[in-house]
């Protein structure tokens, strides 16, 4: 009875199975496998094999057509735009073509059915061909968690174009963004040994816009991200396209490497001596990583074991081994509080909170604070609080050192492989001796400019809780370097104005004479922009050496204002973020987008011809 029983049903399945098919129409029962034989059957558009949307599960906007096992060379790819819309055209090399077993597919329109022309040549047992084929690709709407607040009605970037020169028409912007008040991500909170920066788990926002303002790449995180899992979670921040096209960032306990595909190159946890990435990493010519972190377990003069906030750069080799690292309690003067206590409390970094806007700490306060065992991302002195609060790290190659960026100092500073401070940029007031004399001297077509505390005389200003402070290469030599800043302006002049809507930011380009320890201020913009242009937190300002260009993003511009400056159905936070490229030397805008009610990080122009054809 039983192999009568087994007969049957063998019987019964095949029946059916042979209705379904007849059912179908021929290309469908063919891709459905059946009893077509061992061989790839799916069907198939051109002359080669199938496509694959979102291959590698984190970039729904990609996809890759199979080579269908023939060998492909000389591909290119082409994305037809949409009416008026911003055409995607790039070459993809044969290393691309072996890795990805086919031709990736990059910037494909969500939610519309995409044509995608692609030319390649085909080869098969010493017979070649050239082939041209069109496809028609769909891709699914742009999927993102939502916060549920109240007016969000977008669920990626609402965007306004307000201009584009024709020199910066085929740009692609990566936008790092990220989203607050997530409900889910309060539930991890970080405390090894104590304190700590892990309250900083807002879901990312990363995605790719054309001039348009189009999405065009958007990162589905949740292959690789956990906002319950410490390990798995935290803000992606320190996006940098490497010379080899692909895309590194870190999040939370992990540094990771990827590219555009969305193919995993690596994704490692931080080295266990080390802990709370965010804001920066920078992977440098000499080949290593140098990863803004903080000490996981450290024992301060006192005895107390903390875990420290955002001061500390570990160097990083190609496999995960620590090399060397930097401890900036021990190079720099941790105890400095002047910007400290005119810092605006209601915008602390991340740490946003609108009914603290316009209040400061007291040096009673700082004292008392001092003297506690409270320690964590908070505005104090010592280590185990948020003292450098240190947002950028920049190599460089010709003097072994790094360039670092520290908000809560209002200070760029310049440190060698001996751990020895260079120089100093800064205001002076407060630096004592030991690091007074590394400061640089402000001048104006070299001679010294007066300044007065906090003020000097003319157009030039220091930065004030400044993000970013990268090193121009490509103008730089080992005595003279340029140097860009983004000035959030926050303390301006170590005071906090009478009014909010006196406070402005600044992009700026700085000239830095090395031997001579001379600064000059050699480009800005910003300052006639105004409030609405101001960013309390976050934002970029980098050079892009493809167009001689100066990137800017103000990330969280409109943040600023205070509850009772808000408009009417206008929410306490909101950021309305502006990208902008200018020409290098020009102050007035090539490029301008803005991104509406987006909370901003960074953004910065991606390169498909480094990504593909390397």
């Amino acid at each position: 009875m039983k192999n009568i029983t087994i007969g049957r049903r063998s019987f019964f399945l095949g029946a059916v199975a042979a209705a379904v098919s007849s059912a179908l129409p021929a290309t469908a029962a063919h891709a459905s496998g059946g009893s077509s034989g061992p061989h790839v059957s799916f069907a198939t558009q051109g002359h080669i094999g199938e496509v694959i949307v979102n291959p590698y599960s984190i970039a729904p906007l990609t996809a890759i057509i199979r080579n269908g096992g023939y060998e492909l060379t000389e591909a290119t790819v082409r994305i037809v735009p949409k009416p008026q819309g911003q055409e995607i055209k790039y070459k993809v090399s044969r290393s691309e073509l072996l890795t990805h077993a086919g031709i990736p597919v990059f910037g494909l329109y969500p939610d519309y059915m995409n044509t995608v022309e692609t030319t390649y040549t085909r080869k098969f047992h010493g017979k070649t061909e050239k082939f041209t084929d069109t496809y028609k690709i769909y891709a699914a709407p742009v999927y993102h968690e939502v916060s549920g607040s109240p007016g969000l009605h977008h669920n990626m970037f609402e965007t306004k174009v307000t201009k584009v020169d024709a020199k910066f028409s085929d740009r692609l912007y990566l936008v790092n963004n990220l989203m607050q008040q997530y409900a889910k991500a309060t539930r991890a909170v970080w405390n090894n040994p104590m304190g700590g920066a892990m309250e900083w788990n807002f879901y990312p926002q990363n995605a790719i816009i054309d001039t348009k303002g189009e999405v065009r790449w958007y990162m589905h995180v949740e292959p690789i991200y956990n906002v319950e899992t410490i390990y798995h979670s935290g803000v992606m921040m320190g996006f940098q396209q490497d010379e080899d096209g692909n895309l590194t960032w870190g999040y939370g306990q992990r540094y990771v490497k990827y590219d555009l595909m969305g193919r995993e190159i690596y994704n490692r946890r931080l080295p266990v001596g080390y802990s709370d990435f965010s804001h920066s990493l920078d992977n440098a010519q000499n080949g290593h990583s140098f990863i803004r972190v903080a000490s996981s377990d450290h024992r301060r003069a006192d005895g107390k074991r903390v875990h420290t906030v955002r001061d500390v750069i570990a160097e990083i080799d190609q496999n995960g081994k620590v090399v060397d690292e930097w401890r900036l309690w021990e190079i720099l003067d941790p105890y400095r509080d002047n910007v400290m206590k005119v810092l605006d409390q209601g915008a602390v970094c991340l740490n946003i909170d609108a009914s603290q806007a316009g209040k400061t700490m007291s040096a009673a306060d700082l004292a008392k604070l001092e003297t506690s065992d409270k320690f964590g991302d908070i505005v104090g002195t010592g280590e185990g609080r948020n003292w450098a609060h240190v947002n950028s790290v920049d190599y460089d190659p010709t003097d072994d050192s790094i360039i670092i960026s520290s908000r809560h100092q209002s200070a760029i500073i310049k440190i060698g492989r001996d751990k020895k401070i260079k120089w100093i940029f800064s205001s002076p007031e407060g630096w004592r001796d030991g690091w007074k004399e590394k400061l640089l001297t402000p001048v104006k077509d070299g001679k010294p400019i007066a300044c007065h505390g906090s003020t000097c005389e003319g157009d030039f200003d220091y930065t004030w809780t400044q993000h970013t402070a990268f090193r121009i290469d490509e103008k730089s030599d080992k005595h003279v370097i340029y140097v860009t800043a983004f000035d959030n302006g926050d303390a301006r002049g170590m005071d906090q104005p009478a009014l909010a809507e006196m406070k402005y930011s600044r992009a700026v380009v700085y000239r830095i004479d090395q031997d001579k320890k001379t600064i000059e201020q050699v480009w800005e913009y910003g300052k006639e922009r105004g409030f609405p242009w101001y960013s309390p937190v976050t934002s970029l300002t980098k050079y892009c050496a493809d167009k001689d260009s100066i990137m800017v993003y103000s990330a969280t511009a409109g943040m600023g204002r205070r509850p009772s400056e808000l408009k009417p159905g206008e929410k306490a936070g909101s950021a309305s973020p502006f990208i902008e490229e200018f020409k290098w030397g020009e102050t007035e805008p090539a490029v301008e987008i803005q991104l509406i009610d987006s909370m901003g990080y960074q953004a910065m122009p991606v390169s498909l011809d480094k990504a593909f054809n390397q």
